[in-house]
C-alpha cells in the first residue's frame, strides 16, 4: 500500500483505512471541481494543492473538472483563468479536463429514472414559494401541492421543460424526499430550473440546467472519483449527495469534508472579491491586493510559497483563521532562498564624495544571494554621485540611530565607509537635498583594515549609473482583522484601507535590473522583496513589493521553540 510523503492528517488516514480494507479497488482518485464563475483565491489553492498531492502520494489520478452548471455566472474567461492559476500552482490532470456540461444528457436521462420511480416531480411554485414551504430549522416544511403529480405528468412536463415551452422560473424538477427532514437540504431539493441562457461550453443546446447539488455527486460517479474531498459547508449537503447515487444505484464515491481557509485582514467570498472588482476598490481581479491567485502571482507570490503554507497549516476539521503573517512568512522562506540581492533607493537623496576621482567609476564585486553560493557574483559600479535613502540620513539623529548624520561614519554596501562632511539645504524649503561626504579608500569592500567599529550598513546606487523606477508599495486591503465577524447590518466595504496602495516614482535601482522582465523577483536589500510587475516596458520599470522583510511570524515561532527547550 502506498504511504502519503505529506505529514498525515485525518483525511490521509480515511484514505489509507479505504486503502487497507480494499474499498474502491485499491484506488486514490481525486478532483478539483471548481465553478466557472470567478477567479480562484488562495482558499481554492489548497483545495488544489490537497487533491492533487493526495493523489500523487497514493500513486493515484487527480481530474479539473469544472461544475459548470449555471450559465448566468460563468464565463470563458473564467474558466481559461482557472486552468492557467491550477497550472501554474504545479498540478497536471494529464489529459482529464472535464466538464459537468458534458454529462447534461447523462443527468437528463437520470432525472427521468427518478421520475419513473416516483422520486422527482415537476413543481410550479415560485423560487420565493419553495423557500416559503421549505420551513426553517425548528419548523417542517410543507408539501408542493404539484408533489402529487403522476409519473405521466411529471415525465410530460420535464419533456417539454427540456424542449424549451415554459419561461424561465415557471417550473422545477424537484426530488420528492421528505419536506419534514431535519436536514433542510434534504426537502424536496432543485435538481433542474428553466434558464434560457447560452452555456459558456455547449452553447444553446440547453434551456434546464442541474443545480449543483444534482449534478456534482453524479459527475463525480461518472469520473469514477474516489474520495469526493470537500469543504465543511457541504457537510450538510453529504446526505443529499448520498440519497441520489444510492437512489440510482450507481457507483458511490465517499464525501470527505475539511475546514476551508479563511485569513486575518482578508475576504474571500466571491460574492465580496467580485464586488470589490465591480465597485473598482481594486484594478481588477489580479489587483496584487487581491488573495486570488492570478493577484498573488503578479505580486511575486511562488508556487512553492504556496505549497510550504498548505504544508504548514495542515488539514483540520473546524473552521478557523489563519494569521497572514504566517503566509508571508512562508513566501519569505522560499524567496530568501531564490531571490537575487539588489540595491535600489525608493526615495532617493544625493550623496557627492568629494575626494574621490571625478570621471572615475569601479565595478565591485556583490554577493547575489548568500543562502546560495552557486548564484554568484555580480559587479556593481560605483562613482562619485551616488544615491542613497533618505530615511539613511539625520540631522539630528535619534537614540540608537545607527546610520548617516553629520560628522558621522557609515559603511556602504560592497563599498567604503563614507563620512558626512556637510548638509546642503533647499534654500526656500531648507529640506535637505544633498550631503557632501568623503570616503576611506582603504576601505574598499566595506572593510576596516585598522580594526574601527563601525555599525551602521547602508545600501546606494551610483547616480550616473541608477535606472529610474516605479515602485508600488502594498498594504492589506482590510484594517480589520476579522471581517467576517462583522454583526450582518455592518458595512464591511467602511473597512478598506485607503492606505493599501502607495505609489512611488523617481526610485532609483541599480543597473542589473535594466533588463528585468515581468514576473522576475528580488530582494532589494534592506527593503523587503520585489517583482517586476507586467505593467513594466522597454524604458518603463515598474516592481510591485510583494513582502517586506521584517517577519513577526519567524520571531513567534522562534520565541515558542525557546519556550520548549527552557521547559524540563
Amino acid at each position: 500500500m502506498a504511504k502519503p510523503t505529506e505529514p498525515t492528517d485525518f483525511i490521509r488516514e480515511i484514505i489509507m483505512e479505504d486503502l487497507r480494507t480494499g474499498r474502491f479497488g485499491g484506488r486514490v482518485h481525486t478532483r478539483f471541481p471548481p465553478e466557472p464563475n470567478g477567479y480562484l483565491h488562495i482558499g481554492h489553492a489548497k483545495a488544489i494543492i490537497l487533491n492533487y498531492s493526495i493523489a500523487k502520494e497514493f500513486g493515484g489520478k487527480f481530474n479539473l473538472r469544472y461544475d459548470d452548471t449555471n450559465p448566468v455566472k460563468e464565463s470563458q474567461e473564467y474558466i481559461d483563468a482557472i486552468r492557467e492559476d491550477v497550472r501554474w500552482l504545479g498540478a497536471d490532470w494529464e489529459d482529464r479536463e472535464f466538464y459537468a456540461s458534458d454529462y447534461f444528457e447523462q443527468l437528463y436521462q437520470w432525472a427521468v429514472q427518478l421520475i419513473k420511480m416516483g422520486k422527482a416531480y415537476v413543481c410550479d411554485l415560485s423560487a420565493d414559494e419553495i423557500r416559503e414551504y421549505r420551513g426553517t430549522l425548528t419548523q417542517p416544511g410543507r408539501n408542493s401541492p404539484y408533489r402529487d403529480r403522476s409519473v405521466e405528468e411529471n415525465l410530460d412536463l420535464f419533456a417539454r421543460m427540456r424542449a424549451g415551452e415554459f419561461p424561465d422560473g415557471s417550473r422545477t424538477l424537484r426530488a420528492k424526499i421528505d419536506m419534514a427532514h431535519p436536514n433542510l437540504n434534504m426537502r424536496d431539493p432543485v435538481m433542474y430550473r428553466i434558464l434560457h441562457v447560452p452555456h459558456p461550453h455547449v452553447g444553446d443546446k440547453w434551456c434546464i440546467y442541474p443545480t449543483y447539488d444534482w449534478a456534482h455527486g453524479q459527475s463525480d460517479s461518472i469520473e469514477g472519483i474516489t474520495h469526493s474531498i470537500c469543504t465543511l459547508e457541504f457537510e450538510n449537503h453529504r446526505p443529499l449527495y448520498d440519497w441520489f447515487l444510492e437512489q440510482l444505484g450507481i457507483y458511490h464515491p465517499r464525501q470527505i469534508e475539511f475546514a476551508r481557509l479563511n485569513l486575518t485582514y482578508t475576504v474571500l467570498s466571491k460574492r465580496k472579491l467580485l464586488q470589490l472588482v465591480r465597485e473598482k476598490l481594486v484594478s481588477g481581479w489580479d489587483d496584487p491586493r487581491m488573495p486570488t491567485i492570478r493577484a498573488l502571482r503578479r505580486r511575486g507570490y511562488t508556487p512553492e510559497a504556496i505549497w510550504l503554507f498548505c504544508r504548514t497549516i495542515g488539514v483540520a476539521k473546524q473552521d478557523s483563521v489563519v494569521d497572514i503573517q504566517l503566509l508571508e512568512h512562508c513566501l519569505r522562506q522560499d524567496l530568501n532562498k531564490s531571490a537575487q540581492r539588489v540595491m535600489a533607493v525608493l526615495r532617493p537623496l544625493r550623496v557627492v564624495i568629494e575626494n574621490y576621482p571625478e570621471g572615475q567609476v569601479e565595478y565591485l564585486d556583490a554577493v547575489n544571494n548568500p543562502e546560495d553560493p552557486a548564484m554568484g557574483v555580480r559587479k556593481v559600479p560605483f562613482s562619485r554621485v551616488i544615491y542613497i535613502e533618505q530615511d539613511d540620513f539625520r540631522l539630528v539623529p535619534p537614540p540608537k540611530y545607527y546610520r548617516l548624520s553629520p560628522g558621522r561614519e557609515v559603511r556602504l554596501r560592497w563599498a567604503y565607509l563614507i563620512t558626512c562632511r556637510e548638509v546642503v539645504k533647499d534654500a526656500a524649503t531648507g529640506e535637505v537635498v544633498e550631503l557632501r561626504c568623503t570616503y576611506d579608500p582603504a576601505t574598499r569592500g566595506g572593510n576596516t583594515p585598522d580594526g574601527r567599529k563601525v555599525k551602521g550598513t547602508i545600501h546606494w546606487v551610483s547616480a550616473a549609473h541608477a535606472v529610474p523606477a516605479e515602485v508600488r508599495l502594498y498594504d492589506y486591503l482590510l484594517t480589520i482583522p476579522y471581517p467576517d465577524e462583522l454583526p450582518e447590518e455592518e458595512n464591511w466595504l467602511n473597512y478598506i484601507n485607503p492606505n493599501s496602495l502607495q505609489v512611488l516614482t523617481g526610485c532609483m535601482v541599480e543597473p542589473s535590473l535594466a533588463a528585468a522582465q515581468p514576473g522576475e523577483r528580488f530582494q532589494f536589500e534592506r527593503l523587503g522583496y520585489f517583482c517586476v510587475d507586467p505593467d513594466s516596458r522597454p524604458g518603463r520599470l515598474v516592481f510591485n513589493r510583494t513582502v517586506t522583510l521584517k517577519d513577526t511570524w519567524a520571531k513567534i515561532e522562534k520565541s515558542l521553540q525557546t519556550q520548549q527547550a527552557d521547559e524540563p
